[in-house]
């Protein structure tokens, strides 16, 4: 699935191609994603401009003129800017033609990807509204992070993964970012100390910004807004890398389903 360094790769890579332009048309080929497109979206998108480029968690906001476009890449899905002649791909389901001669694309194999315009301000959306803070926030401080993990049972790598207490920390860089502050992914939260949540806190963004730099992370379906994928996968530690040695200390990574997930860490590194 995009996390949110993919997700904020695709809005760095969209924006200067987007920013200005009119929408000159929609065409929905395929509205069956998460949630039905709805059938008024090209009258209510053409002739639109396009102001801003923004994003909240996972989710890509396009601030048109009189209301702001969201998106959402799903499991699987990507944009893509392409010349408006640029043949479509069977799982492009959903087009942005512009005034430029472009066209933004969505393509989503498995349709669980959105795309829902409002009128009203993003931030009191159903989907936005309860969100938590984002990792380079202010807010999301060791402080934070030591006040929501008191009294919690559940383990610290789910809690981090809670988008109702900060938002945009997937399955891939809770594993990298737990490794990198040292701390076993199964740990009650209630366990950490101050000084374990402001370590974690860094190594949040520390993994984060590393992935950005990197374009984000390809498994299997990510690429940019370009088309190349994200590199950040041959910089990780643990993920996906069981029986593997540690890139630290040599010792085998271990692998755990938590929350239907799975963990990997370092039982010599992680305490």
């Amino acid at each position: 699935m995009p996390e949110l360094p993919e997700v904020e790769t695709t809005r760095r890579g969209l924006e200067p191609h987007l920013r200005g332009r009119v929408i000159a048309a929609v065409a929905v080929h395929e509205p069956r994603l998460r949630w039905p497109v709805s059938p008024r979206l090209p009258a209510l998108l053409r002739g639109q401009k396009i102001l801003a480029v923004e994003r909240r968690a996972k989710y890509l906001l396009l601030r048109l003129e009189t209301g702001t476009l969201l998106l959402h890449l799903g499991m699987s899905g990507s944009l893509r800017i392409l010349p408006i002649d640029t043949p479509r791909l069977t799982h492009d389901h959903l087009e942005l033609r512009l005034d430029s001669g472009q066209v933004l694309r969505l393509n989503d194999p498995r349709r669980f990807g959105s795309c829902i315009y409002t009128v009203d301000a993003p931030d009191i959306h159903p989907l936005l509204r309860n969100l938590a803070p984002e990792p380079f926030d202010d807010a999301f401080n060791a402080d934070y992070l030591c006040e929501v993990t008191r009294g919690r049972r559940v383990s610290i790598k789910q809690l981090v993964m809670n988008g109702q207490l900060v938002t945009g920390v997937g399955n891939i860089y809770a594993s990298e970012a737990l490794f990198r502050a040292r701390i076993r992914p199964q740990r009650a939260a209630r366990r950490l100390t101050p000084a374990e949540c402001g370590a974690l806190v860094k190594a949040i963004r520390a993994v984060l910004q590393l992935a950005l730099r990197s374009g984000g992370t390809t498994l299997r379906d990510y690429v940019s807004a370009d088309g190349t994928p994200g590199y950040f996968r041959r910089k990780l530690n643990v993920y996906e890398r069981a029986g593997q040695p540690c890139r630290r200390c040599r010792t085998p990574v271990r692998q755990l389903v938590q929350g239907q997930r799975s963990t990997y860490y370092c039982p010599a590194c992680q305490s």
